[in-house]
C-alpha cells in the first residue's frame, strides 16, 4: 500500500478564491478504486469495533483519560515513524488549521456531543440519528465542495441510510422510548461534526501521505483531550487498572486509531466524497456482528436486514461499468 496520495487526489489552489473561498470544486471519479473501496470498508470495521472495546474500557476508566492515553499510546508509533520514513512534512499554516479541525470535529466535538445528548434523549433515538451519517456527508459534499454525486451514488445512499436505520429502528423497538429534542440536536450536532471530520481532508491541498495525516490527527487529539485527562487523572488510581483494560488501550491506540486513520485516509481522497460517505454505514454493522461475538448480544431482524442494505448500497456504489 503506498503512503503517498496522487497529487491531483486533493484540490488544488486554481481555483479562483472569489468562487469558493474555503474548498475547491471537487469532481467525483465515475468509478471508485477498487482499493480505495477496501481501504474505506476495512477502516469502518475496525470504527465499529471501538464500539466494543469502548465499552470495556470506560468501566475502569473515564473517557477524557481513556482518550488521551489512546492518542498517545497511537503518538508513540506515528511520531516516529513519520519522522523515519518521510521527515518532517512541510505544512502551510492553513493546513494544520484545518486539521485541528479536524481533530476536533471527530474527536473531540463528536464524543463530547453524543455523550451530552445521551443524557436527555433515549439511546434508539440517538442511533436512529446517527444512522443519517452518509447523508449528512453527502449534503455537506455537496454544499461545501460542489460535489455531484451520480446516481449510483445517491442509489448507495439511499440503500445505506435504509440499512442503518433499520438496524437502530429494531432497537428502538426493544424498549428504548421517549426523545427529549434537546438531546437530539446535540445527537444531530455530532452527525455533523463526523461529517465534517471526514470530508476536512479534502481541504488540504498539500499531497500529504495517510501516514502524515494520521500523525497529525493524532497529536492534535491528544493536545485536545489532555486538559480533561489531566483533571481526570488527579487523584485516579492508575493501579487499580486491570492488565485487560491497559491491552484494550493498545488496541484503541494501536488499531482502532493507527490502523483505521492510515486505512480511511488512504482511501478517502481517491473516491467522491459521496462514495466515502455511503462506507460510514459499515460501522454500526461492524459494531452489531463484534457485539454479538464478544459480548453476546444477539442480533435480529432488524440487524440482518439492516446488513443487507448496507452491503447493497456498497455494491451499487462500487460496481464497475
Amino acid at each position: 500500500m503506498s503512503d503517498q496520495f496522487p497529487a491531483a487526489s486533493a484540490p488544488g489552489p486554481k481555483h479562483s478564491a472569489a468562487k469558493r473561498p474555503a474548498l475547491a470544486r471537487v469532481v467525483a471519479p465515475s468509478t471508485p478504486p477498487l482499493g480505495a473501496c477496501l481501504c474505506l470498508a476495512l477502516a469502518m470495521v475496525i470504527v465499529g469495533s471501538s464500539v466494543v472495546a469502548g465499552k470495556l474500557l470506560v468501566a475502569t476508566l473515564p473517557v477524557h483519560l481513556a482518550s488521551a492515553l489512546r492518542f498517545g499510546c497511537a503518538a508513540l508509533v506515528l511520531v516516529p515513524l513519520l519522522l523515519a520514513r518521510e521527515g518532517r512534512p512541510r505544512v502551510s499554516a492553513r493546513s494544520l488549521a484545518v486539521m485541528l479541525a479536524q481533530a476536533a470535529c471527530g474527536g473531540l466535538l463528536f464524543n463530547v456531543l453524543l455523550l451530552q445528548g445521551l443524557r436527555t434523549t433515549s439511546a434508539g433515538a440517538a442511533g436512529i440519528i446517527t444512522s443519517t451519517t452518509p447523508a449528512a456527508m453527502a449534503c455537506v459534499a455537496f454544499l461545501l465542495l460542489g460535489e455531484r454525486p451520480a446516481r449510483r451514488t445517491l442509489a448507495g445512499v439511499a440503500l445505506s441510510v435504509l440499512g442503518v436505520a433499520a438496524i437502530n429502528l429494531h432497537g428502538a423497538a426493544q424498549g428504548a422510548q421517549g426523545a427529549a429534542l434537546g438531546g437530539n440536536l446535540l445527537v444531530l450536532g455530532a452527525v455533523l461534526a463526523e461529517s465534517l471530520f471526514l470530508l476536512l481532508r479534502k481541504a488540504v491541498p498539500e499531497p500529504l501521505s495517510p501516514l502524515a495525516v494520521s500523525t497529525f490527527m493524532t497529536v492534535f487529539g491528544l493536545a485536545l483531550f489532555a486538559p480533561g485527562a489531566l483533571l481526570e487523572a488527579r487523584g485516579f488510581d492508575f493501579a487499580a487498572v486491570d492488565a485487560a483494560s491497559w491491552a484494550t488501550v493498545a488496541y484503541y491506540g494501536l488499531v482502532v486509531t493507527v490502523a483505521a486513520y492510515l486505512l480511511w485516509f488512504q482511501g478517502v481522497t481517491r473516491v467522491g466524497a459521496g462514495t466515502a460517505g455511503v462506507f460510514t454505514a459499515v460501522m454500526p454493522v461492524s459494531a452489531v456482528g463484534l457485539s454479538a461475538l464478544v459480548l453476546g448480544e444477539a442480533p435480529g431482524w432488524g440487524h440482518l436486514a439492516g446488513a443487507g442494505l448496507v452491503l447493497a448500497g456498497i455494491w451499487c456504489i462500487c460496481r464497475r461499468g
